[in-house]
C-alpha cells in the first residue's frame, strides 16, 4: 500500500485551535491562577506543555504502523483495564471534583479513563473488521462486544465519572452503528440505556440535583444551579462581538473554575456570536475532514477506527456545548482543544494523528 502524505489542512488546524485555546485559558484562568498561585500563567505554562508535548505525540501516531496496533488492540485494552482498576484504589488514585479518576504525578494529573476511550475505539475497529458477517446476528457479532463496552462503562462510572462514560458509550454506539447492525436493536438499547441513566440518577442523590437544577436551576442558585446560572450570566451580555478579549466578568470568582468544562461561556462572553460561530466552525471542520478522511479508507480497519476517532472528539465537542447552554445537565465534560487539561488535549491530538495516519493510506 503506497502511502501519501498526511492531511495538512487537518494537521494545521488543530494546531491552531490548540493555541486558540491556550490563549483562552489564559484569559480565563489568570485572574484565578493570580489568586491561588500568585502567578497568572501558572495554567498557561502547564496546558503549553501538554500542547508540545501533544504535537510529538500527533507527528508519532501519525507514523505508527496501524497494522501493528491493531495486533496490539487487546493488550491496548488490557493495560486501560488495569489501568481504570488500580485508580479506583484509594492511595494510588487521587480524588478531584469527588471523582476517584486521576493518577498524580507531581503537579500534574493523568486520567485513564480518556486513554481508555481510544483503547476501546481501536479495539472495537478491529472487531468490527473481523466480525463484518457476524454484525447482524445480535448473539454473535454485537452482544460480545457491547459486554466489553459495559465494563468499561462500569468503571468509569464507579470513580465516578459519568460525562466521560456518556461520551465512550456514545460514541462506541455510533461506530457500531455503521457496521449496519439493525435498527430495532438500537431501539431496544436506547430503552435499556434509559432506565439505566433512571437507575443511576435514583441511586446517587446529586445526580437528581444536576437534573432539577438543569430544569430550573433558580431552585437551587447558590448550590447545584449555580454554575449553569453563571455560565448563561455570562453568554448572555456577550451579544453579536462581545465585551473584548481579557474582558469577561465571570472570570473574577463568579463562574468556578472557568478554563476547564465551562471555558465556552468566556469565549461567548468576550467574543459574542462571533466567537460561537468561530468554535463551532472549527468543530464542524474538523469533524468534515476526519470523516472524509474514512470515507476513503479501502481498509475495513482503518476506516473504522478514523470514524470513531471522529465521532469522540465531535461528540464530546457537541455534549460539552449542550451543557454550558443550558441545553442537558451538566455532565463535566471539556472542550477539546480548549479545556484546560494534559490528558484531554493528549488524547484529542492523539486522535488527530491516528486519523492522520489513515489519511496516509
Amino acid at each position: 500500500m503506497k502511502n501519501k502524505k498526511i492531511d495538512y489542512i487537518l494537521f494545521f488546524t488543530v494546531i491552531l485551535i490548540s493555541i486558540f485555546g491556550i490563549i483562552m485559558i489564559y484569559s480565563a484562568s489568570s485572574i484565578w491562577a493570580e489568586f491561588k498561585f500568585n502567578d497568572a500563567f501558572k495554567y498557561v505554562k502547564h496546558q503549553t506543555l501538554f500542547f508540545i508535548i501533544g504535537i510529538f505525540v500527533m507527528l508519532i501516531s501519525s507514523k505508527l504502523n496501524l497494522e501493528y496496533i491493531k495486533n496490539k488492540s487487546n493488550f491496548i485494552l488490557l493495560t486501560c483495564l488495569i489501568l481504570l482498576i488500580l485508580v479506583l484504589i484509594p492511595g494510588i488514585g487521587t480524588v478531584r471534583n469527588g471523582s476517584r479518576s486521576w493518577f498524580g504525578i507531581g503537579g500534574f494529573g493523568i486520567q485513564p479513563s480518556e486513554f481508555a476511550k481510544i483503547g476501546l475505539i481501536i479495539y472495537t475497529a478491529k472487531y468490527l473488521e473481523r466480525n463484518q458477517k457476524n454484525m447482524q446476528n445480535v448473539k454473535k457479532g454485537a452482544l460480545p462486544i457491547f459486554l466489553v463496552i459495559g465494563i468499561f462503562f462500569l468503571l468509569i462510572m464507579l470513580e465516578p465519572d459519568f460525562g466521560t462514560a456518556m461520551v465512550m458509550a456514545l460514541t462506541l454506539v455510533c461506530l457500531i452503528f455503521i457496521s449496519g447492525l439493525k435498527i430495532s436493536f438500537f431501539v431496544k438499547l436506547g430503552v435499556v440505556g434509559l432506565l439505566g441513566i433512571v437507575g443511576l440518577i435514583i441511586a446517587a442523590p446529586y445526580r437528581m440535583a444536576r437534573i432539577v437544577s438543569f430544569l430550573n436551576p433558580w431552585s437551587d442558585p447558590l448550590g447545584a444551579g449555580y454554575q449553569i446560572i453563571q455560565s448563561l450570566y455570562a453568554i448572555g451580555p456577550g451579544g453579536l462581538l462581545g465585551q473584548g478579549f481579557m474582558n469577561s466578568r465571570q472570570k473574577h470568582f463568579y463562574l468556578p473554575e472557568p478554563q476547564t468544562d465551562f471555558i465556552f461561556s468566556i469565549i461567548s462572553e468576550e467574543f459574542g456570536f462571533l466567537g460561537v460561530i468561530i468554535v463551532c466552525s472549527f468543530f464542524f471542520f474538523i469533524f468534515y475532514r476526519m470523516i472524509r478522511i474514512a470515507m476513503k479508507a479501502s481498509n475495513l480497519f482503518y476506516k473504522y477506527l478514523a470514524f470513531g476517532l471522529a465521532f469522540g472528539i465531535f461528540i464530546q465537542a457537541s455534549l460539552n456545548l449542550a451543557v454550558v447552554v443550558g441545553l442537558i445537565p451538566v455532565t463535566g465534560v471539556t472542550l477539546p482543544f480548549f479545556s484546560y487539561g494534559g490528558s484531554s488535549l493528549l488524547v484529542s491530538m492523539l486522535s488527530v494523528g491516528l486519523v492522520l495516519n489513515v489519511s496516509k493510506k
